[in-house]
C-alpha cells in the first residue's frame, strides 16, 4: 500500500512539472498571433527556446509511470480518451516542427508561425478536454472501457479545455514578463492583465460545475471535513488573482509568474482533492489498478536513480539561460 501511494505522488509529481514547465511554452505559442511580426516574435521565441525542448520529458514519465505502476488504469483510460490524446500529441509534434523550421526556412515564416499557434492551441486545449473527460467519469465494465468513441465530448470537457488554454496563456505571459524587455515586455503584461481575469473566471466557472458530476465531489468539498477547503480555496485564489493582476501594473518582473504558479499550485490542490484516491473517478482506486508490490519497488529503484538527473539537467539549463532576452538574444 505505501508503494502504491508513492508511485501515485510520483505520477502525479510529473504531471504537475509538465503541466508547469510545458504550459508557459504552450502558452507562448497560443498567444503568438498577438505579437509583432519580425523581432518580436524571434524574441518570445527565444525566451523558450533553450528549454521547450525537454519539458515532454515530463509528460512521457507520467505516460510511463501510468503504465508501469498503474497498468489497469492505463487499459481503461487510454481506449477512452485515444481521441483527444492523439490530437494533442499531432499537436506537439506539428508545433514542434514549426518551430525548428520558422529559423530554416524564412520564405515560409508565416506559415511556420501559424502552425506554432496552431499546434499549441490544439495540445492547449486537448489536454484540458483530457483532464474533463477524466473528471466527469469514464464507463467501466469489469476490467475494461465500456463507452463509445465520442464520450469524451461533452460541455463539461469543452469547458476545461477552454480553461487550460486560457490558464497556459497566462502562464505564457507572466514568463515573457520575467524573461523579456522592451517592446514584448509591455505587450506581455497587456496580455497578462487579459489572462488574469480570463482564468479566475475559468477556475470559478470549472470549480461550480464538478461537485455535481459525481457524488464522490459533491460530499467530498461540501461535507466536514472537506468545507474546511471549500470555503477559503475561493477566497485565497480570488486574493492572488486581484494581487496579480494589480501587481502586473509595476513591480519585480519574477512575482507575476510565481503568482500565476500559485494559483496553478492551488488548481491541482483542489483536483487531488476531488478526486483521491481515485485514478478513475468514482471507478478505479489507486489499489485496484496498481501493479504488483514487487514490480513497483524495481521500477521505483530506476525512478528514484533517473529523476534527480531529469531534475539536475532542467535545473542547468534554466540556470545557464537565467538572464533576459533582449531583440539580439539573451544577455
Amino acid at each position: 500500500m505505501e508503494l502504491t501511494i508513492i508511485w501515485a505522488f510520483f505520477i502525479a509529481f510529473g504531471i504537475a512539472a509538465y503541466v508547469v514547465m510545458d504550459g508557459f511554452d504552450l502558452g507562448i505559442g497560443i498567444l503568438f498571433p498577438f505579437f509583432r511580426v519580425g523581432k518580436e516574435r524571434d524574441q518570445a521565441m527565444n525566451a523558450i527556446a533553450p528549454v521547450w525542448d525537454g519539458n515532454e520529458t515530463w509528460l512521457v514519465l507520467g505516460g510511463g509511470g501510468l503504465l508501469a505502476a498503474f497498468p489497469l488504469a492505463y487499459a481503461i483510460i487510454l481506449p477512452a480518451l485515444y481521441a483527444p490524446l492523439i490530437a494533442m500529441l499531432l499537436g506537439l509534434v506539428f508545433r514542434g516542427v514549426a518551430f525548428e523550421f520558422r529559423w530554416r526556412d524564412p520564405a515560409h515564416r508565416a506559415r511556420w508561425d501559424a502552425g506554432f499557434f496552431i499546434g499549441s492551441l490544439v495540445a492547449a486545449l486537448m489536454q484540458g478536454i483530457t483532464l474533463g473527460a477524466l473528471l466527469q467519469g469514464i464507463e467501466v465494465d469489469g476490467r475494461a472501457y465500456a463507452g463509445g468513441w465520442w464520450d469524451w465530448l461533452s460541455p463539461f470537457s469543452l469547458l476545461t479545455g477552454v480553461s487550460v488554454v486560457a490558464a497556459y496563456s497566462l502562464l505564457g505571459a507572466t514568463w515573457l514578463v520575467w524573461k523579456t524587455e522592451g517592446r514584448l515586455h509591455e505587450d506581455a503584461r497587456r496580455l497578462a492583465r487579459i489572462a488574469t481575469p480570463a482564468m479566475l473566471g475559468a477556475i470559478g466557472a470549472v470549480s461550480l460545475a464538478t461537485p455535481f458530476l459525481e457524488e464522490q465531489y459533491f460530499h467530498r468539498w461540501f461535507e466536514w471535513p472537506g468545507l474546511l477547503v471549500a470555503v477559503p480555496m475561493p477566497i485565497v485564489v480570488t486574493g492572488i488573482a486581484v494581487l496579480l493582476w494589480t501587481k502586473l501594473k509595476r513591480c519585480a518582473d519574477w512575482l507575476p509568474f510565481v503568482l500565476a504558479l500559485a494559483m496553478f499550485a492551488l488548481t491541482l490542490v483542489g483536483l487531488g482533492i476531488s478526486i483521491w484516491p481515485y485514478v478513475i473517478p468514482g471507478r478505479v482506486t489507486i489499489w485496484d489498478a496498481a501493479a504488483p508490490e514487487t514490480s513497483q519497488a524495481f521500477m521505483l529503484v530506476g525512478a528514484l536513480v533517473l529523476v534527480p538527473i531529469i531534475l539536475a539537467y532542467t535545473a542547468w539549463s534554466y540556470w545557464v539561460f537565467r538572464g533576459k532576452v533582449g531583440e539580439e538574444g539573451y544577455h
